[in-house]
């Protein structure tokens, strides 16, 4: 089981970046995949989840409308589309998986991927 984070990099203020979760041994459509983010010095957040059951959840205020997950059943992907990206959303973003529904805590979620760097400049 391994999920791979890509997409990260530097973007300036208001720029976009598409992070995508790629897994490998075992198919991402039969479990909740969450992207979680982690900004120096504060604990990591969950920022937006798919369900099992395709359930759509946005746990920031901040990204909503600008922030979009789905899922690719055929390359075996979840996708975090960001756009009118802000400085505040800088951090790591870590995609995790966990059977079943989506949760906003991060000690219900059993694999996680390495983290992609997200640096947003004003």
């Amino acid at each position: 089981v391994q999920l791979q984070a890509s997409g990260g990099g530097l973007v300036q203020y208001g720029g976009s970046l598409r992070l995508s979760c790629a897994a490998s041994g075992f198919t991402l459509a039969n479990y909740a995949i969450a992207w979680f983010r982690q900004a120096p010095g504060k604990e990591r957040q969950a920022v937006s989840c798919i369900g099992d059951n395709d359930e759509i959840l946005y746990y920031e205020d901040s990204v909503k409308g600008r922030f979009t997950i789905s899922r690719d059943n055929a390359k075996n992907t979840v996708l975090l589309q960001m756009n009118n990206l802000e400085p505040e959303d800088t951090a790591v973003y870590y995609c995790a998986r966990r059977s079943f529904r989506c949760s906003p805590q991060r000690w219900a979620f059993t694999y996680w991927g390495q983290g992609t760097q997200v640096t947003v400049s004003s």
